[in-house]
């Protein structure tokens, strides 16, 4: 057998969004042997809502590998569905479902999971946009062996990058979802042939990363602009950020931090400076509903905002 394919495992994935598709992919590209995927239910989208599958699912079937959805796992029929499937591990990336201990048990070697941040920092639902909101310097991705807690399982590889003045939400998805596609190549072969000691999470540091909400991306100019910019980095490209003015709601896709002082809200200048509750936020591109993206100078052409308007 070719040095490739030496760990070839009988794997199990379980996956939903767009960012758990990459690791899927590599794992294919790797050798390994996909026996099955878990994704949750297709949920009705679009217009005409219709039911769709999710991006994992989507692509499971492009590869041509057997999908399981269902809407939990509760039951000894799928305990003993999964136990059947003989798999020597299971890798897990935002599967969104809760793992009992029998799914938990089943494999040889466990069910891994790819978190997208560094454990015990950002347990939970939104990792990348707490980090960035909270103005981390750095996020990355903690492999981790799963137990019956949320997110507290012994890690078994991390890796990091920098958060810059420049990373957005998509941005730091995208940097992590890649990641993880590399990581996990490289525990499961630990893990394989017991090269890797797994290691207990420390117990200082644990915060939680609770799940976003559209509402809050609506803008509270009495906050500081430090913060309002992370907003509006973190919530890019969901679930947004917007204020509203004229009863229209307007979307902020780019803004900056600048000096400025006056009651928040007040826009100061012709360049859609507004004041906040500390400092002041310039807001370099918005999107009108039902518009495409324009530059702040193109915006003020078509929607009076004159200096002393004031935004609720």
């Amino acid at each position: 057998m070719s040095d490739a394919r030496r760990n070839s495992l009988r794997l199990a994935f379980m996956g939903s969004p767009d960012f758990s598709v990459p690791v899927l992919t590599s794992l294919v590209k790797a050798g390994h042997d996909i026996v099955c995927v878990y994704a949750q239910p297709p949920r009705a989208a679009g217009r005409g809502q219709q039911e769709r599958p999710n991006p994992v699912h989507a692509k499971a079937l492009e590869l041509g590998i057997e999908v399981r959805t269902p809407k939990n796992l509760k039951s000894e029929d799928e305990h003993q569905a999964f136990a059947d499937l003989r798999l020597d591990c299971a890798v897990v990336v935002a599967y969104g479902l809760i793992l009992p201990k029998a799914i938990l048990e089943a494999p040889k070697l466990g069910c891994v999971n790819i978190h997208a941040s560094l454990l015990p920092r950002w347990r939970g639902a939104a990792p990348i946009q707490r980090a960035i909101l909270a103005g981390d310097e750095k996020s990355g991705v903690t492999i981790m062996q799963m137990d019956e807690g949320l997110d507290t399982g012994d890690m078994v590889l991390v890796d990091q990058v920098p958060i810059t003045p420049e990373t957005t939400g998509e941005s730091l998805h995208d940097a992590l979802s890649e990641m993880g596609a590399r990581l996990i190549l490289e525990a499961l072969d630990g893990l394989a042939e017991g090269t890797f000691s797994v290691i207990p999470q420390p117990e200082d540091g644990v915060t939680y990363a609770s799940k976003l909400e559209r509402h809050e991306g609506h803008i509270d100019w009495q906050k500081p602009a430090i913060e309002l910019e992370r907003l509006v980095r973190a919530f890019t490209p969901w679930p947004g950020s917007w204020f509203e003015h004229k009863k229209e709601r307007i979307k902020i896709l780019a803004a900056e931090p600048v000096d400025g002082s006056g009651a928040p809200g007040t826009v100061l200048d012709n360049q859609l400076t507004i004041a906040c509750g500390q400092g002041a936020l310039r807001l370099t591109k918005v999107q009108r509903a039902g518009k495409s993206p324009m530059e702040a100078p193109a915006f003020l052409r078509g929607f009076g905002l004159p200096p002393g308007s004031r935004l609720s």
